[in-house]
């Protein structure tokens, strides 16, 4: 991505934002996007406004960024992301994570709706990504240049965010499991074959997108938080077939509880 780009996208957003900070942002996957009505005092741009961003063409992403508070917290909540599957590289989001941080965001929250390799894991609940397998094996960073390009992933899903998020369930007695969240390409959905292969590699859930915007995002130095919306069984594990609007239907179902829940977090989130 141009630097140039970047540095437009965000003279731009400054512009918007005026006296406003955001130090955190929210990247909303399927299923998350009531979220939106939670930020209070907003302002609103298309993604097509801001000249490092992606244009997105998945239902379920509407391409918007919206700048406010929820509660006291102020946000960047962004509606939608561009998948790998779209272009077939894994940079699509790089002029999204770089404006972030040339805007001075430090806490990255990411969103998604996945399929579920647990049998205890249903859907409907929520799953707090742990780790991740890049199992695409591309990376958003291959185009860059220089020793920071070779990013320490041994964290890279803040630990102290992630005991903040499950004391917030605890609180609000909310069922959250924890695992290894699995990146697979799509658009087509895995077999039973490949399900019971990443069951074997140690993966709780599995879904294409999230894990090239926590690489942009630890490159960039912004601490991530995520979670997994599961919207389905994996394939062969149960009956039924596999649909992107099945994917949309059930997560509009889960999306009641849980983006309430999301506010809630954000609200004791601490830079």
């Amino acid at each position: 991505m141009n630097p140039d780009r970047i540095e437009r996208s965000a003279g731009r957003l400054r512009r918007q934002l005026g006296p406003r900070m955001p130090r955190i942002a929210v990247l909303l996957g399927s299923g998350w996007q009531a979220l939106l009505d939670e930020v209070q005092d907003a302002v609103e741009l298309p993604y097509a406004d801001l000249e490092a961003f992606p244009r997105l063409a998945v239902g379920g992403h509407a391409g918007v960024l919206r700048a406010g508070r929820i509660g006291a917290v102020e946000v960047l909540v962004l509606a939608g992301r561009q998948h790998a599957y779209e272009t077939g590289r894994a940079d699509g989001m790089n002029g999204v994570i770089g404006t972030l941080a040339a805007l001075g965001v430090r806490i990255l929250v990411q969103t998604n709706a996945a399929g579920s390799l647990a049998s205890t894991m249903r859907p409907g609940e929520l799953m707090l990504i742990s780790d991740h397998l890049n199992l695409v094996q591309r990376s958003p960073l291959f185009d860059e240049v220089g020793d920071r390009r070779f990013v320490d992933l041994s964290d890279a899903y803040d630990p102290a965010l992630r005991i903040g998020a499950r004391a917030a369930a605890r609180a609000a007695g909310m069922t959250l499991h924890e695992g290894v969240y699995a990146w697979v390409m799509g658009p087509q959905f895995e077999t039973p074959a490949e399900i019971r292969m990443l069951r074997l590699l140690g993966a709780q859930a599995v879904g294409m997108s999230t894990v090239p915007e926590t690489i942009l995002a630890r490159h960039a130095g912004l601490r991530v938080l995520a979670l997994s919306m599961i919207t389905n069984m994996a394939a062969g594990m149960e009956g039924g077939m596999l649909s992107h609007a099945r994917t949309l239907d059930a997560a509009a179902g889960a999306s009641a509880r849980a983006v309430p829940w999301l506010a809630a977090l954000i609200r004791t989130l601490e830079v």
